[in-house]
């Protein structure tokens, strides 16, 4: 449960800033099917792993972390 609200934060959030799955995987240094599997909330992403993906997407982790 809690690991499909963050991967659709994250989804939206990439797609918001105009990042393909396959552009915004390379910047983080992560697979496309590991980034697919955490935006579907198979997976939950490590904490190292959020906070480069709120520094790539230019926002806080606050604005990130889905909202209760």
């Amino acid at each position: 449960m809690e690991a499909e609200k963050w991967g659709r934060r994250i989804r939206a959030y990439r797609k918001l800033k105009g990042y393909t799955q396959e552009g915004f995987s390379r910047q983080l240094g992560v697979s496309v099917s590991i980034l697919g599997e955490i935006e579907r909330g198979n997976r939950m992403p490590a904490e190292d792993l959020i906070a480069r993906i709120a520094y790539s997407l230019k926002i806080s982790i606050e604005d990130l972390k889905p909202k209760e």
